[in-house]
């Protein structure tokens, strides 16, 4: 006979009986040991004498520190638009039956892919020494004119993202039967309608989670462009941190924001994958209530 070793022994005793649920001795002893070594940790932090605790809380509410975020903000927002947009194109592209498409599409993610994400944007920032100005019929500019530290980081991480997103929508397009294309097609639906109506809404389920991943990924990612000014947060932290020295003590309030932004954005992430998940129960259920009244 097996004994399971992790299920309440019930004990009779006459007409009653007694559950006595087992003592997980080594869950216990794993809590305890994690909770230490948190406490101990924390406490090596907060009693160091190598940081200035009161500056840390005098610079997280800095002028220009939440200017950075905001600017760390509107990268997040601009690159994943540009990433999401691209990367939704690609992905079609990839999936078409037209070789050429497929070819540039399976390239662009190939060589995206195959480069830091770091030196993307320094070749961004730099492209006026490839292309010095930008020229349409009578009317020229500088190219470093246009391509401002913003804009550089934009096109940087923006571009690097559609690689990702690409392979991540066409994840989700893949996951759809294909019977439903071709029931689409027989109502008469061009293939554009078909994507755009048909499969892409039914493939957000699938979409959404991990591009969830890639917008808290995408906040962390915009303290690269720091290497090229583009006062973003951490690029206010250390210039604040360069005029008084105190560099852990900026880089912890940058880090809080961080945190702070990246904590909002999975409770976002929570609340968004909820309702797909609570939109294609529904889908199915009604799916299902069709079914069985035809039937």
């Amino acid at each position: 006979m097996t004994v399971n070793r992790t299920a309440p022994v019930a004990i009779h005793h006459g007409s009653t009986v007694e559950v006595i649920p087992l003592k997980h001795w080594g869950r216990l002893i794993g809590a305890i040991v994690a909770i230490a070594a948190v406490v101990a940790l924390l406490w090596v932090f907060a009693t160091s004498r190598n940081v200035d605790w009161v500056a840390v809380i005098a610079y997280l509410p800095n002028a220009d520190i939440l200017s950075g975020l905001l600017i760390t903000l509107e990268l997040t927002v601009l690159a994943m638009v540009l990433g999401a947009a691209l990367g939704t194109v690609l992905a079609v592209m990839r999936l078409s039956t037209n070789p050429v498409l497929r070819s540039v599409s399976t390239t662009y993610v190939w060589f995206v892919r195959s480069i830091p994400q770091l030196v993307q944007i320094l070749f961004w920032f730099n492209i006026a020494l490839f292309i010095p100005t930008l020229t349409i019929g009578a009317w020229s500019v500088s190219t470093n004119t246009i391509v401002t530290p913003i804009v550089a980081a934009t096109l940087g991480l923006g571009l690097n993202e559609a690689a990702y997103m690409s392979e991540i929508v066409r994840a989700g397009i893949l996951s759809i039967d294909p019977g439903q294309r071709e029931a689409a097609s027989a109502l008469g639906y061009r293939p554009g309608q078909i994507m755009g109506r048909i499969v892409l809404p039914q493939a957000m389920r699938v979409i959404i989670p991990p591009s969830s991943n890639e917008v808290i990924g995408m906040l962390k990612a915009t303290s690269l462009v720091s290497v090229i000014g583009a006062a973003d947060l951490l690029t206010r932290a250390q210039s604040i941190s360069s005029s008084n020295f105190k560099v852990i003590e900026l880089l912890f309030v940058a880090s809080f924001w961080y945190i702070v932004a990246t904590t909002l954005a999975s409770i976002g992430q929570y609340y968004l994958e909820k309702r797909f998940a609570a939109g294609s129960r529904a889908g199915r259920r009604s799916a299902k209530l069709r079914t069985e009244t035809e039937q």
